[in-house]
């Protein structure tokens, strides 16, 4: 069952498609919309259960995810857009490739990683997803996610980004939070995905990134033919919410060099 996402939409030119980390909402780009939008056309989703998107009781997927953003699309009237996402935004983005590559006219992949989870990887997952349903009261995300999505010099110097982003964890609702962990427990391998990429690709890391660190954007940016990888200091995994003037100089960066 596809889900009728809620968007964000500003600004007008190329449409760019940003896709958000777990466990946030599209309320984490408010800077790149504000910085940006003059210039190009920010569509802004929340994927299902987070923000204003409802869940459904599909099996948890990601290529249910990416279908979801393929029928905004279709809603929008955007045939092909520049498609970017953070941490699970980057998973759903390489899932959206593996299904809708034709509608994607480059792709934006920060903070995420190729590989699939390690089975004690998908084993904390499904903890975590347990421990929300079970425990409306559950602090896990407070107490073991929220502490690797910053980088230390976040925690040590932005504490407005640090409560921000605290905010934002406390307000996911526990549903979405154990269906999104499950849909990313069962992700596949993605390198091949990325060896078959023949559009502009910016892979972008914070230096601090403890949970996609430089060495897996590296990886990533090894497989795209011709990919453009920027490492970006003092920030960790949440770049775009950590240092979002050079996350947005970036992307700017990349998006005024794309062919017309």
């Amino acid at each position: 069952m596809v889900v009728a996402l809620h968007a964000r939409d500003t600004g007008s030119g190329r449409p760019v498609v940003l896709l958000h980390a777990f466990p946030l909402s599209s309320a984490m780009w408010l800077a790149q919309r504000e910085a940006l939008a003059a210039s190009w056309r920010l569509v802004t989703p929340d994927l299902r259960g987070f923000g204003g998107s409802p869940l459904a009781d599909d099996e948890p997927s990601l290529d249910a995810a990416a279908d979801d953003v393929a029928t905004l699309l279709d809603t929008l009237g955007l045939d092909r857009v520049v498609l970017g996402g953070l941490s699970m935004g980057g998973y759903v983005a390489m899932a959206f490739m593996r299904r809708y590559a034709e509608r994607v006219a480059a792709l934006v992949l920060a903070d995420t990683k190729a590989d699939a989870d390690p089975a004690a990887a998908r084993a904390n997952r499904e903890r975590i997803a347990v421990a929300v349903t079970d425990d409306l009261g559950s602090t896990v995300l407070i107490d073991e996610v929220l502490p690797n999505l910053l980088g230390p010099t976040t925690f040590a110097e932005r504490p407005l980004v640090a409560g921000r982003v605290k905010a934002l964890v406390q307000a996911a609702p526990g549903p979405a939070v154990a269906w999104a962990q499950r849909a990313m427990a069962a992700r596949p391998d993605s390198f091949d995905t990325l060896g078959s990429v023949q559009v502009p690709t910016l892979v972008v890391v914070g230096a601090e990134d403890a949970i996609s660190p430089p060495d897996d954007a590296r990886a990533m940016a090894d497989k795209v033919a011709g990919a453009r990888l920027e490492i970006l200091p003092r920030a960790g995994h949440l770049t775009a919410l950590e240092c979002p003037e050079e996350f947005n100089a970036t992307l700017a960066a990349f998006l005024s060099d794309l062919p017309a």
